[in-house]
């Protein structure tokens, strides 16, 4: 699924090249914004992370 979305992504930005400045001026808005990028950093990260036993046993 991921390769399908990949795909038609690239497929996009060949057909529609003005696609691609668009793309990146959302992606640079998103960086400079440190909150969006830290919570990006912990929904990726959170499939990886063990389940923490609960506290209040």
């Amino acid at each position: 699924m991921r390769w399908l979305i990949l795909g038609a992504l690239l497929g996009l930005l060949l057909l529609y090249p003005s696609l691609l400045a668009i793309v990146l001026a959302a992606a640079v808005a998103i960086l400079s914004k440190p909150l969006l990028v830290a919570f990006g950093l912990g929904l990726a990260a959170r499939p990886y992370m063990p389940r923490i036993a609960r506290w209040t046993r």
